[in-house]
């Protein structure tokens, strides 16, 4: 863990949680590929508004990241790095995007919280995302859904 902030974050977690010391160093990441929705995703994950986070499984595999598995932690950060809350993984679905329901899109809490939102903003999401790879979303691709709580901001 490179960043400072996310290094206290971790220590004033583990200060409260001794039986999480010797659990793996959790990853520093922020949601999003640019500040506005960074920002904004860091902020709904810290006043636990937001409950999920969904990966594209060919962006993943591209950067060589592995799948997010139950228990991982992760200290979100905003777009500067400076930690917001530590969140822990509580599920990992792998699905077709087409299957993404509205309940699920209410867990992830962007924009008005409809599945037309959620469709329409990861799709532009995946379509930048994939761009890089000389890929193209499809309504077929998998998505990684990941399900987690704050445990500590």
């Amino acid at each position: 863990m490179e960043n400072a902030s996310a290094r206290n974050m971790w220590g004033s977690y583990l200060k409260n949680h001794l039986e999480d010391v010797f659990h793996e160093t959790p990853k520093t990441m922020y949601f999003g590929d640019n500040e506005t929705d960074v920002n904004e995703n860091a902020n709904l994950i810290k006043t636990g508004v937001k409950k999920a986070i969904t990966h594209s499984l060919l962006g993943l595999q591209n950067r060589h990241e592995p799948l997010p598995k139950i228990g991982d932690y992760i200290v979100v950060t905003n777009y500067s790095g400076e930690a917001q809350c530590i969140v822990a993984t509580t599920a990992v679905t792998i699905k077709p995007y087409f299957s993404i329901d509205s309940a699920y899109a209410q867990l992830e809490a962007n924009g008005d919280k409809t599945l037309e939102y959620w469709k329409k903003y990861h799709w532009d999401l995946f379509s930048r995302e994939l761009q890089k790879f000389n890929r193209e979303p499809r309504e077929s691709m998998i998505v990684v859904c990941q399900e987690f709580k704050m445990v500590h901001s």
